[in-house]
């Protein structure tokens, strides 16, 4: 359960990244609504998760899955720059992601 937890809090957390870049600046109401929200769930997820699974493990798939949900989501939805060097390093970040999972048997 706590990896389903852990995975929900990435996604919360990609999803109020995104609300806060809406927001703009918190000058929207919506967008800022949703950020702190999404970050209040985010938060309180990963803390479910770090009931039982390591502070190294479950902070870094954490903020790794938000990393690279935010990129996903800039280079989609915002017309973000797309190059060899940023897909490597998202590239990366995956990779060590689950190296991470794979070693917290």
């Amino acid at each position: 359960m706590a990896w389903i937890y852990l995975l929900a809090a990435g996604v919360l957390e990609i999803v109020w990244a995104f609300a806060m870049k809406q927001s703009d600046g918190f000058s929207k109401l919506t967008p800022s609504i949703i950020t702190l929200v999404g970050m209040i769930g985010s938060f309180w997820l990963l803390a479910l998760a770090m009931r039982s699974l390591p502070l190294g493990t479950a902070y870094t798939i954490w903020t790794g899955i938000g990393a690279v949900g935010a990129f996903i989501i800039g280079i989609v939805f915002l017309a973000e720059q797309v190059n060899a060097m940023r897909i490597a390093a998202a590239v990366l970040i995956v990779s060590g992601l689950v190296l991470m999972k794979v070693s917290s048997a």
